[in-house]
């Protein structure tokens, strides 16, 4: 699914996700759980402010961004 997403470009020019768009929907991305790269796109597994998780690749030549997992379960703490 093709979605937009808002970044931040560090130091090194990296886009890290800021934030996500589902629709009339913003979701403000409150931790980046893990990254890695592939040959021609950037992978960003992250957790919304809705307790969401989602795994976002971003594709390097053209710019665009597509979310390939969202998962809303949550952790039971004991």
């Amino acid at each position: 699914m093709i979605i937009p997403v808002e970044c931040y470009a560090g130091h090194r020019g990296e886009e890290t996700p800021r934030r996500l768009f589902l629709g009339d929907r913003r979701v403000e991305v409150s931790a980046v759980l893990d990254r890695w790269l592939a040959p021609d796109h950037r992978y960003f597994k992250v957790e919304g402010d809705d307790g969401g998780t989602y795994i976002l690749r971003h594709d390097v030549a053209s710019g665009r961004w597509e979310m390939t997992m969202f998962d809303r379960r949550k952790e039971v703490r004991e």
